[in-house]
């Protein structure tokens, strides 16, 4: 089992709290979730992505996607109404699932398609104009002209004297 400590972390810095809780979770979620379902999570360009997670089976009001204080939940649940069948080997699961994702800022969630028993998510980050890096010009002034207004303002206080 992987411990770490995020004393120093929190003792030595502020407003850094989400993302000691996001190391916190990621390390207790790696022991205690399953494999399923399975998901991908790829990059489809400078600020998009595309989370597919593998649903055999589920339809599509078998799902839910949320987003919750940064939080995308996927979930399913099954409404067999079928009586149980018998299997001599289950390969598929036949059962309940959620799936979190914790979104970094800005990231909004664009859409979402069910093809082929893959769910995918499509997300945009969107950065706000004020948030963006911007230039700032620096203005040079004439020192030279500054100085000849200050001479002259000498010498003339010096000629009426």
């Amino acid at each position: 089992m992987n411990t770490i400590d995020l004393t120093p972390l929190y003792r030595n810095s502020v407003g850094f709290d989400r993302l000691a809780s996001l190391i916190d979770n990621a390390l207790m979620s790696d022991t205690k979730t399953s494999g399923y379902p399975p998901y991908n999570i790829e990059i489809l360009g400078e600020n998009k992505y595309c989370i597919s997670v593998a649903v055999a089976g589920f339809s599509q009001d078998e799902l839910d996607i949320q987003v919750e204080k940064g939080v995308l939940s996927v979930s399913g649940n099954r409404h067999d109404t079928e009586k149980e069948a018998q299997y001599l080997h289950q390969g598929i699961p036949n059962q309940a699932f959620e799936r979190k994702f914790n979104l970094a800022d800005y990231v909004e969630v664009t859409g979402a398609e069910l093809s082929n028993g893959l769910l995918n998510i499509n997300l945009i980050k969107e950065i706000p104009e004020t948030m963006k890096p911007k230039k700032i010009s620096i203005n040079q002034l004439d020192k030279s002209l500054t100085h000849h207004k200050q001479e002259k303002v000498i010498n003339d206080k010096s000629k009426a004297s």
